[in-house]
């Protein structure tokens, strides 16, 4: 694939740390939910850094929106997020990914676990089933660690109001809302086993986020019979180069 040159046109923030940008990518032909693009900036001096960072949006003509969580000591997130601005070039390549992506044609139920950033291409997915008219049910249960760490929190309520067959349950880590029935705490096997489709269903299970999380949420789907075949992983940190 080649590097094409996308344009800034508004960056909106999500939470203190998480931004969505929203580029214009003339001659964009589309892209399944679940799929990343590259990006990739270059210094005056010729050095180079590539991150890979999840497509947040449904397939919208030459709209590309990337909801990227700056790290304080990232190479490349806090760039993107503070010192980009509306009309400024970037450099992507992209589409990527044929197997963590979700499309309307399926009908089978849909479990979706995320962790932290790990929302955005499952996000995509929630979106893409919305602009689709698709009625295959959908649950989403996203761990974060405060109320205050929730990306897309207004979308994912009126979302959750509004479109029959999604539900969204959350899972705080640190900090709970007042009155949260359930302390704060990782997802484990009983928070699984209220919240998410039961292996006699088989849904397809998408789950994203850092590494750790990601291994021990398929670890417990499988544990609660889920199938290994209908569990797609995508996972990030250090490793994965997205800061």
């Amino acid at each position: 694939m080649s590097w094409r040159v996308a344009t800034l046109v508004e960056r909106n923030r999500e939470t203190a740390t998480a931004h969505t940008l929203v580029l214009d990518v003339p001659d964009w032909a589309g892209h399944d939910a679940g799929q990343h693009v590259d990006v990739r900036l270059t210094a005056p001096d010729g050095y180079s850094a590539v991150r890979s960072y999840s497509i947040a949006n449904a397939a919208q003509g030459n709209r590309l929106e990337l909801t990227i969580e700056e790290l304080a000591d990232g190479e490349v997130s806090p760039y993107l997020s503070e010192e980009l601005t509306p009309g400024d070039p970037v450099e992507i390549r992209g589409p990527i990914g044929g197997w963590f992506i979700w499309r309307p044609a399926q009908t089978e139920p849909v479990q979706l676990i995320a962790g932290g950033s790990g929302i955005v291409p499952l996000m995509a997915m929630i979106r893409q089933r919305a602009s689709s008219g698709s009625a295959a049910v959908f649950r989403l249960l996203y761990s974060v660690r405060s109320p205050q760490s929730i990306i897309y929190e207004n979308e994912l309520a009126q979302r959750a109001r509004n479109e029959a067959g999604l539900g969204v349950m959350f899972a705080y880590t640190r900090s709970a809302p007042e009155g949260w029935p359930r302390a704060p705490q990782r997802i484990d096997a009983a928070l699984l086993g209220e919240t998410a489709f039961a292996a006699t269903i088989q849904p397809s299970c998408y789950v994203c986020g850092p590494t750790p999380f990601v291994e021990a949420a398929a670890n417990l789907l499988i544990a609660a019979g889920h199938d290994a075949d209908r569990i797609k992983t995508e996972r990030f940190g250090p490793s994965a180069g997205g800061s």
